[in-house]
């Protein structure tokens, strides 16, 4: 089973989650980041690690944000893998709170 990045990353993309990562499983969009579940391995040093609670377990995804399962699978074959910690975007904490930000992702 593996982990997902859902809705309440978008527009923050914090990449704590990427410095704790064996595995290197994320992937950088331009304002997001998707796990690739070919790669990841469960392991979830992740989870805790995000300040906005946005990663969860495949099985775990709360209700109404079932559809980043295969989001997470499509955009991590399209962008690059990120390896490093990077800031956060510059209006993150504007967006840390907000609900439903799907309409804002970037592909």
């Amino acid at each position: 089973m593996a982990y997902v990045v859902t809705d309440a990353c978008i527009k923050c993309k914090y990449t704590d989650c990427v410095d704790v990562c064996p595995v290197d499983c994320f992937h950088e969009g331009p304002n997001f980041l998707a796990i690739d579940p070919e790669e990841c391995i469960d392991c979830t040093l992740c989870v805790a690690e995000c300040p906005v609670n946005a990663i969860y377990a495949e099985d775990d995804v709360p209700s109404g944000q079932e559809d980043f399962v295969a989001l997470n699978a499509e955009l991590s074959r399209l962008w690059p893998t990120i390896t490093e910690k990077k800031d956060p975007l510059p209006d993150h904490a504007d967006w840390a709170e907000v609900e439903g930000k799907l309409q804002h992702l970037e592909r």
